[in-house]
């Protein structure tokens, strides 16, 4: 099965790893069917840990290979990364002040973005597949930058990256499908909603891969950029999110096991 994955080009390798965090999303999602509701601490355990999973993968999967990237071209190793990683926060900043969306917890007259009439059901899963758009992105990086031959970028490091985003992408839908149910959405629906915030991964993902191998020197940028991206994401949503109740314990304990989880699996497999 490995041998067969790595025979395949980098696009197809982020596509059909992207296709397996979207699969997981749907896999969380599915937890809506045999439950109605989820308690307040299980759904601030779960944004926690994907908050440390996210936080890891930002730098041993992005932000170091590109620091490491950026030396081997003979470059300032720094000045690549943190331009990137800025661009990618600011380029979160602007979407969220456009996308109109709403984030869980919070009541519908505080969605942000551009004022609609929406539904608060798509506002959350658009507050959602925002920030599922760095993951896919980084993934695709992360794939793209395997096949560039440097030695920082391995494929074994964006198979662990792949698979550490998929772990973190199972709570994440399930924070969208069930807390929609217990609103009184129906089951299938609230289903449909929760796997639909990881569709926009496989087009971040070949989107990510095709930008960074015909564009071989944006490397070190395209993986910080990534980084950036999905550390905005962490910081605006998914840890004021996850401490709503002022429970600030079980969301602390879960992103540190996030962290330990993503790190072991970079540097176990990269």
């Amino acid at each position: 099965m490995y041998a067969w994955f790595i025979e395949l080009s980098p696009i197809l390798q982020a596509l059909l790893a992207t296709l397996f965090t979207w699969a997981v999303t749907a896999a969380g999602a599915a937890l809506v069917f045999p439950f109605k509701s989820v308690g307040r601490k299980a759904l601030d355990g779960m944004m926690g840990f994907a908050a440390g999973v996210m936080i890891a993968a930002s730098f041993w999967s992005l932000l170091a290979p590109a620091i490491e990237m950026t030396a081997e071209q003979g470059g300032i190793p720094w000045i690549p990364p943190v331009i990137g990683f800025l661009l990618g926060g600011a380029f979160l900043l602007g979407v969220d002040k456009v996308l109109p969306h709403l984030h869980l917890g919070f009541p519908r007259e505080e969605a942000e973005g551009i004022k609609t009439n929406w539904k608060r059901s798509v506002l959350l899963v658009l507050a959602i597949t925002l920030h599922n758009i760095p993951e896919g992105l980084a993934v695709g990086v992360a794939f793209g930058a395997a096949a560039s031959g440097y030695p920082s970028a391995t494929l074994g490091g964006a198979m662990a990256l792949a698979l550490g985003i998929g772990i973190q992408n199972f709570p994440e839908g399930t924070c969208v499908s069930v807390p929609l149910r217990r609103e009184g959405v129906r089951p299938g629906k609230a289903f449909w909603y929760g796997q639909l915030s990881g569709a926009v991964e496989p087009v971040a993902g070949v989107l990510g891969a095709l930008a960074v191998i015909f564009i071989k020197p944006i490397l070190p940028y395209a993986l910080a950029f990534a980084a950036g991206a999905m550390i905005f994401v962490v910081v605006e949503e998914l840890i004021p999110e996850s401490q709503l109740d002022k429970d600030t314990d079980t969301s602390t304990v879960f992103a540190m096991l996030g962290f330990a989880v993503m790190m072991t699996l970079d540097v176990a497999l990269g």
